[in-house]
């Protein structure tokens, strides 16, 4: 798929809001409602001589695999896991499939990637399974964010390395983009405007300082209500509220008045309606 054939790295959110997250064990694939961090970041290699066949590879340096293990005695789900092959494989391919404005992830085998919800353990796994035994569409179903473009997306030499081998292209970023190093944010290209860096407050009201990996996009307007408007539809949070944070002691507080008259770059924290803080 063309979308993906542009993607160096992508974030993929589900049906719950939540986001694809490689676990900092190496191996277990959730979800999680963090979609700042770099284990929900996820990089795109296409697979040789397919145009619509992709790999993913989490911040670990492995790869989302559709393993062949139930993932409970009697489901017809089977766990979905970071891994590592030797060579090429098939359980680490996957076929994007688009229905409007979602993607589903197909498997070579013709399973789709599945958000599970309900009670533990069901809660937050990830697996693969058959269509028609799924008890919704929607748990089959993902939004998919570019966070960072390639620049070159045709195929070259590179691309037909074997997997273990293959280089990383060169990339630039898009407006929103992430980094697998936490100490930094990834800067976007600036074309007029000036640029916003900004971190969202999770449900438990957390948030990171502005050392930790965040998110950037170019502003164009020129008032808060515009800002506001720009960062809600960035992030789908229809009722966020954009906040910066005091100087002397690092609390936050709406930004209701004007923004600062220069065109400098700029630090707040969108607060969901929700979050508790």
């Amino acid at each position: 798929m063309e979308f993906f054939q542009k993607a160096k790295a992508i974030r993929m959110r589900n049906s719950h809001n939540k986001y694809l997250s490689a676990d900092d064990d190496g191996e277990t694939v959730t979800q999680n409602r963090n979609g700042s961090t770099k284990n929900a970041q996820w990089t795109v290699e296409p697979v040789p001589d397919s145009y619509t066949v992709i790999r993913l590879k989490s911040c670990y340096g492995k790869y989302l695999t559709a393993s062949n293990e139930r993932f409970l005695l009697g489901g017809t789900g089977k766990k979905v896991v970071q891994l590592k092959p030797s060579g090429p494989d098939s359980s680490v391919e996957w076929e994007p499939v688009r229905e409007g404005s979602k993607i589903k992830l197909k498997t070579r085998y013709g399973n789709y990637l599945k958000a599970n919800g309900g009670l533990p353990p069901w809660r937050n796994s990830v697996t693969h399974d058959n269509l028609h035994l799924s008890a919704t569409h929607d748990s089959i179903s993902w939004d998919v964010d570019v966070v960072e473009f390639l620049i070159n997306p045709q195929v070259t030499a590179e691309t037909e390395q074997p997997l273990e081998h293959r280089r990383t292209s060169h990339s630039r970023t898009s407006s929103l983009s992430l980094r697998c190093d936490q100490s930094s944010v990834v800067y976007p290209p600036k074309s007029g405007g000036r640029t916003i860096y900004y971190h969202i407050v999770d449900d438990e009201g957390h948030v990171g300082d502005e050392s930790t990996v965040g998110y950037a996009c170019t502003f164009k307007g020129n008032s808060v209500a515009e800002l506001t408007q720009t960062l809600r539809e960035e992030t789908c949070l229809v009722d966020a509220v954009v906040c910066t944070r005091s100087p002397l002691d690092g609390k936050l507080f709406p930004l209701c008045l004007q923004l600062p008259p220069n065109s400098g770059t700029l630090h707040v924290v969108l607060v969901p309606f929700c979050a508790s803080i």
